[in-house]
């Protein structure tokens, strides 16, 4: 699985589509990493591999604090899956190799 690199995200808000850059380590089990966009940097926290299924979490300030709690599946040179937005409820992702 190549999930090191960079990534084109695509995040469905209440706000409309926030986009931004999302880079990941996969160091074994452990993914690491940063998210960045028109809101700031966020690192990644708490990130897993298991086999094609990922997760993570990132705490952005901005426009708001909240914490965003992805959980995907890498096919190819796509990802895509959940996120839950905090208090917001739960949307969905997608990203594509930058």
């Amino acid at each position: 699985m190549a999930v090191n690199g960079k990534w084109n995200l695509v995040i469905k808000t209440p706000m409309g589509d926030q986009t931004g850059l999302l880079t990941l380590v996969q160091d074994g089990d452990t993914l690491t990493g940063d998210m960045t966009g028109a809101s700031g940097a966020a690192p990644i926290e708490n990130g897993k591999v298991e086999g094609d299924l990922l997760s993570w979490h990132a705490k952005v300030t901005s426009p708001m604090p909240i914490t965003l709690e992805f959980s995907g599946k890498l096919d190819g040179d796509n990802l895509g899956g959940d996120v839950k937005l905090g208090a917001f409820g739960s949307s969905t992702f997608s990203g594509t190799a930058a």
